[in-house]
């Protein structure tokens, strides 16, 4: 799974199961601040990575990435997310805690953290 799908994927989680927004993040992998910004409404979540100058978001259970024009497919349960990533075919779970996302990426087999700044 590619690093900007990872991150979209955490600010998306984070979103929902908060119902906050997410006005920045923290890549701890890359030890680099992401200009990401996602908000959701009910089953709807609208989002921009400043990074890439591109727009993602839709209706659950489907993300839409206009940057790299792939599906994610994402599902909540309490504080976790699952779902998969079209693009790469790889699995994926989040667990939100507080102000950060852990991703597990099944395809790196490998856990990634991020801290959410919200506005």
């Amino acid at each position: 799974m590619l690093p900007h799908t990872r991150a979209m994927i955490a600010a998306a989680a984070y979103a929902f199961i908060t119902g906050k927004k997410v006005a920045g993040m923290h890549d701890h992998a890359f030890a680099r601040d992401l200009q990401i910004a996602a908000e959701s409404r009910g089953h709807h979540l609208q989002g921009f990575d400043g990074d890439r100058s591109v727009q993602f978001g839709g209706t659950l259970p489907e993300l839409f990435d206009a940057g790299s024009g792939t599906f994610v497919s994402l599902e909540i349960n309490g504080a976790n997310a699952r779902g998969f990533d079209r693009g790469s075919s790889g699995s994926y779970v989040a667990q939100v805690s507080d102000s950060r996302v852990q991703v597990y990426d099944y395809s790196q087999s490998t856990w990634f953290t991020f801290s959410i700044q919200v506005a």
